[in-house]
């Protein structure tokens, strides 16, 4: 992603936040941001007490130093605390070891959609569905 592209998707993220449908959740090393999330729920009342986590991301240096754990367990809080969620789903990239990692933390794997995620010519990833109950 070039530098327009990035800017243009923290707007997009920064004007729908909302603290009944839309949160960011950050990790920090003093000035240094090391990972973030977004949990996201719809308010339509069939769907609206589950949410949805997006962007889980931490930088790959400070991997193994429990950013993403920590991320994972203050959206958990947040979830369900704050916004009154009772359940998150995410959807991740298979093949790097997700699954094993949000398994760690409660979560369950309840389906794939085979071949979702093209990365590049001929490397197609399955895209792994995880469900967390709160």
């Amino acid at each position: 992603m070039d530098e327009d592209e990035v800017a243009a998707a923290v707007d997009a993220i920064v004007g729908a936040l909302d603290p009944a449908t839309c949160r960011v959740v950050m990790a920090s090393d003093g000035e240094e941001l090391v990972g973030w999330l977004v949990i996201r729920r719809d308010t339509f009342a069939l769907i609206s007490h589950w949410g949805m986590l997006h962007r889980v991301q931490s930088r790959p240096e400070r991997r193994g130093e429990g950013v993403g754990s920590a991320l994972m367990t203050e959206a958990r809080r947040i979830a369900r605390d704050e916004m009154g969620l009772e359940q998150l789903r995410l959807a991740a990239r298979a093949g790097i070891g997700l699954e094993t990692f949000y398994g760690r933390l409660g979560w369950k794997e309840i389906g794939r959609w085979p071949g979702a995620l093209r990365l590049g010519p001929g490397d197609d990833r399955d895209e792994v569905l995880m469900f967390l109950q709160l």
